[in-house]
């Protein structure tokens, strides 16, 4: 344990490689704790020649870490090759802020800094590392001074300064650690907006293998979307392939280290991984790292959390963000505490966390049967409009496709429309009346997305309800969507899974407007759905006509078009 040797007797501590060492030696190691150096002075020579008297005298490298005001924070013995530094703590808050600790250990054979070196400056966000070199008589030689960058066009982490004699030295240190802060803070608020200042600043990590589905950047552009939703500010994309993942960090050490060096360099502070973590993997990731940690399902909840207005909605939220967490509240004493606030830990549920086991049990207990008297009620209402032979439509389809647009549209509504994922969480249903006077109850429902959540799917239940309840399926996809083919199969395999594949349904291709004709016929030709614009009104007639004809076309004239316009009923 260190401490202040100038307040009382507290017991200084020489970490590291100290077995077989004698005990002589282990005593000078320890008078370096009574050693002090001006705050301006990257090392004083009587130090550094001190540290090279240990060294000569052990045959291992000694380092100390000294603090801002010159004081040693800690002591360590390695070997002839390096050294092991102990942990050291969480990193200081604050934009652009460095450890506000710098590593001077000595190199026996003259040897410039290593990777081990480099790597310990990045990971732990030193001030600098520097190594005394010792000459043939054991004294101190020359030093080799290395330190952070920030962001730059090349992508450098660092920058080795050319070595010194140790005597010679006239390096300012508080200047150069002053400018370093700066500089970081200037180039970390550069990168965001003004838009997206305050917002949580996250690198995306995403690792795939030959399982996976998905192109790749399918995938990136959506988890951006979900991020963009959710109100963080994405620095920087990371993505590692892989055979298969790693079982306990998801990548590889080496990925593991450039990932927290980027986000040390860019001023991240989560880390959002694509695919999903197990609690183990989580927790290992964020001790490693020193960084809030969350995947794409917590953001998902997160977003989930964002939009609910509605008390159903809030109390759908809980009970899956509760049933997400259950299970991992073993794995979370440490992760936890970097979740309170903030991305992930927003919500409804959001006080839980800290809940114990049983208490979880208890409160997803009574959350459940608050939503199955929600269902209860809500099939109430569905029977009364089937005992006054009202059909029901529902609107489905990928997130951010349109639906509550054409709500909008069809009946004259003004429910909220954002250009962002799961903009609606609540359903809507409005009346809808045909020409013949026949009325229609249309209901706008939660977008799909792929591999939604089963926590999700499981509170959403009562609301996917209206979609299973529902007498015809207008299944609208977003045709401008380079991506819309895929989306299209991700809805049918949520369809399926909800039991509803045989009710009947209506393909509708929307947004067509931005795209040319030519376009439109190349992307539509194979599935003989229709084309619309839910912002224009003329353009979805079309659809009114071959909603009525699916749910009356036994009491009309023969449809003009083909009689099958579903094509994955």
């Amino acid at each position: 344990m260190s401490g202040d040797s100038t307040r009382g007797s507290i017991t200084k501590e020489v970490y590291g490689n100290t077995t077989g060492l004698k005990a002589s030696a282990l005593r000078m190691a320890e008078r370096l704790y009574r050693r002090r150096v001006a705050p301006a002075q990257v090392i004083s020579p009587e130090m550094a020649s001190f540290m090279c008297q240990v060294s000569a005298e052990t045959g291992r490298q000694l380092g100390v870490l000294l603090d801002r005001r010159g004081q040693p924070d800690h002591v360590i013995i390695g070997d002839a090759r390096k050294l092991w530094l102990p942990d050291i703590g969480r990193l200081r808050a604050g934009l652009g802020r460095l450890r506000g600790l710098r590593l001077i250990h000595t190199h026996l054979s003259g040897e410039p800094l290593s990777s081990d070196d480099l790597n310990d400056l990045s990971l732990l966000r030193l001030d600098l590392v520097a190594a005394v070199s010792l000459t043939s008589g054991g004294q101190a030689g020359q030093i080799q001074i290395a330190h952070l960058l920030p962001e730059n066009a090349e992508r450098r982490l660092w920058t080795l300064l050319p070595p010194a004699p140790v005597r010679d030295l006239e390096l300012d240190f508080l200047e150069l650690v002053g400018s370093l802060e700066e500089e970081f803070a200037r180039a970390s608020r550069a990168r965001v907006a003004p838009g997206d200042r305050g917002k949580d600043r996250a690198l995306i990590v995403h690792v795939r293998t030959r399982e996976t589905p998905r192109p790749e950047a399918a995938a990136l552009s959506e988890l951006r979307e979900l991020c963009r939703t959710a109100g963080v500010h994405v620095l920087d994309v990371l993505v590692q392939r892989r055979d298969r993942l790693d079982p306990r960090y998801v990548v590889g050490r080496g990925k593991l280290e450039e990932m927290v060096q980027r986000a040390n360099q860019l001023g991240a502070e989560v880390l959002i991984f694509d695919p999903d973590l197990s609690p183990g993997q989580a927790r290992a990731i964020s001790d490693r790292t020193e960084l809030k940690v969350i995947d794409r399902t917590m953001l998902i909840l997160d977003i989930f959390a964002l939009r609910a207005k509605s008390r159903d909605g809030k109390l759908q939220v809980e009970l899956a963000q509760l049933s997400y967490r259950l299970p991992r509240l073993g794995e979370m004493t440490t992760l936890m505490s970097r979740l309170t606030g903030g991305i992930g830990g927003r919500g409804p549920g959001e006080t839980k966390l800290e809940i114990n086991r049983r208490r979880a049990r208890e409160r997803i207990a009574r959350l459940e049967a608050q939503i199955r008297l929600l269902s209860k009620r809500r099939g109430q209402r569905r029977a009364l409009r089937q005992r006054r032979g009202l059909p029901v439509v529902s609107i489905i389809g990928y997130t951010n496709a349109g639906k509550s647009t054409l709500l909008n549209q069809l009946t004259s509504s003004h429910e909220l429309v954002e250009d962002k994922l799961f903009a609606t969480l609540d359903p809507t249903s409005r009346k809808l009346r045909f020409p013949r006077e026949r009325e229609i109850i249309l209901t706008d429902t939660v977008g799909f997305i792929h591999d939604l959540p089963e926590e999700l799917v499981n509170a959403f239940r009562a609301t996917l309800e209206e979609v299973i309840e529902a007498d015809l399926l207008v299944h609208l996809v977003d045709v401008a969507d380079h991506d819309f083919a895929d989306k299209i199969k991700a809805v049918e395999q949520i369809i399926s899974e909800l039991g509803v594949a045989q009710t009947s349904r209506l393909l509708v291709f929307n947004k067509k407007d931005l795209l040319a004709p030519d376009e439109l016929e190349l992307r539509t030709r194979a599935s003989g759905g229709l084309c619309i614009s839910a912002t224009d009104a003329e353009s979805t007639r079309p659809l009114l006509q071959a909603m009525e004809e699916r749910l009356w076309r036994e009491s009309l004239d023969p449809p003009s078009r083909s009689s099958s316009p579903d094509v994955a009923s």
